[in-house]
Parts: C-alpha cells; structure tokens; sequence
C-alpha cells in the first residue's frame, strides 16, 4: 500500500519538481546558515585581535617606561636636578 504510494508520487512530474524545489530551497537554507556562522565565528576573531592588540599595546607602553626609568638613586636625583623627570 505505502510502496505503491510512493512510487507513484515519485512517477508524478508534480512531485519530482516539488522534490527538485525542496532540495534546492534546503540547500540555499543550509549555505546561509553556513554563512551567519562564519561571520559569528569572523566576528568573535575579530574581537579576540582588537583585545590583543590593547594588551600588546600596554605591555609595549610599559616596557618602554620600565627603559626610561633611572638606574639608581644617583641617576633619579640627577633628573630631579635636570627637572627632566
């Protein structure tokens, strides 16, 4: 009963096209499914760089603080002489 059913939906030109646009509209659903999760996962990238970049960004800073700083207790009381500080 049920095989004879299908095989004669699967004969019928009306159900092999609606079966060929199901297919099609599946394969276009699941393309841009694909593309809204690359772009979340490009995204979350791009905010994880930004983030580093800030980091790397403030280490920079601070390391050419720490090599600016004075040496000694004889080098600071010549700058504060100097009012370079």
């Amino acid at each position: 009963m049920i095989g004879g059913l299908l095989a004669t939906l699967a004969g019928s030109a009306w159900a092999r096209t609606a079966l060929r646009y199901g297919v099609i509209a599946l394969a276009i659903l699941l393309f841009l499914l694909f593309l809204r999760r690359s772009g979340a996962r490009a995204g979350r990238l791009v905010e994880r760089l930004e983030t580093m970049e800030k980091t790397h960004d403030a280490q920079r800073r601070m390391l050419e603080a720490a090599a600016r700083r004075p040496r000694s207790r004889d080098d600071l009381a010549e700058r504060l002489r100097d009012s370079q500080f």
